[in-house]
């Protein structure tokens, strides 16, 4: 087998995914490999190098014909520099890191890092459910909300690489504190935590998104009520986003994107109803569809994008 290609790195709050993906963006092998949260032992850098050598020598891999490397990150990625921001998301210790000069001394190859979200924008744009799509806004629900946005067929990074942090797009004036230090953002509203929260105020049963779902798809009517106010500042949130950027696809994703009946389908119905008329012309909401290879195929986009344009040498 031709082995020549690129390593997709998608770095997780808990473990690093690791890949080996063609130019079509097909992963060929792919690994997992936990992250000490702690850091006592080892640093997230020092976990990324590992899984990369281990994927490689589990797979006969040579590095050095790989073309480059292509980084998913969390929190807010300057993306010209190649850094993580202050801000490090959900990964210990990782404001500040200078993730493309570290991979590069040490593998030799180019590098690109983009945040997480924009990841799977570009993945789902490219092989995914916005195959062929040029303006897409692409809204990840997890304990979180990430995504990206791309306009005429170019991800949006805005200035420094930051551009895409949807979960912060503020939706409640003077709302809810939340961990950036704004208050009313997207995030703690119609994040799946925002509904697990309102669910365990109701019942202890309701700890989780999926005990949650689990009881409306059985007809739970305090369940069902639960998740169609959740839902509402979903569709809030998503049209606000649908008047400033005017997308042909809005896609959704995250575990409970799996929920179509639940969320899907009346997330769509709301977005039409509460969108001026003329936004709603060839708007499609439907569920992301790489799951977690979205980040490693992304990553790679990613690094395909900047070696085209020139801003990373082959």
């Amino acid at each position: 087998m031709d082995r020549k290609g690129y390593l997709g790195i998608d770095i997780g709050g808990t473990a690093v995914k690791a890949g080996l993906v063609n130019s079509k963006g097909e992963v060929i092998v792919r690994s997992e490999t936990d992250i000490d949260r702690s850091c006592q032992h080892e640093t997230v850098m020092q976990t990324v190098i590992r899984s990369i050598n281990e994927l490689c020598a589990s797979n006969q891999i040579d590095i050095h014909s790989m073309t480059g490397i292509g980084v998913s990150s969390p929190g807010s990625v300057n993306s010209s520099s190649g850094s993580i921001a202050i801000s490090g998301g959900n990964v210990p210790n990782w404001g500040g890191t200078k993730i493309c000069a570290i991979l590069e001394e040490e593998f030799g190859l180019p590098v690109s890092v983009a945040n997480d979200g924009n990841c799977v924008a570009l993945a789902e744009a490219w092989i995914g459910a916005a195959r062929g799509c040029d303006d897409v806004v692409c809204v990840t629900l997890g304990t979180g909300i990430g995504g990206g946005i791309i306009s005429r067929g170019k991800l949006i990074e805005g200035r420094n690489g930051y551009a895409g942090e949807i979960g912060h797009f503020v939706t409640h004036a003077g709302g809810r504190e939340c961990a950036c230090g704004g208050h009313g953002c997207f995030e703690k509203y119609a994040a799946t935590s925002a509904l697990v929260k309102e669910g365990m105020m109701l019942r202890d049963r309701w700890y989780t998104g999926r005990n949650i779902f689990e009881d409306a798809n059985a007809g739970d009517e305090e369940a069902l009520a639960l998740v169609d106010r959740w839902t509402d500042e979903v569709a809030y949130g998503i049209a606000g986003l649908v008047h400033i950027f005017n997308p042909e696809v809005i896609l959704i994703g995250g575990g409970v994107s799996a929920q179509g009946g639940l969320v899907i389908q009346p997330v769509r119905e709301k977005v039409n109803d509460i969108i001026m008329q003329d936004f709603t012309e060839n708007l499609t909401v439907k569920r992301a569809s790489l799951g977690n290879d979205a980040g490693m195929v992304g990553a790679v986009k990613h690094l395909l994008d900047e070696i085209a344009a020139g801003t990373v040498k082959e």
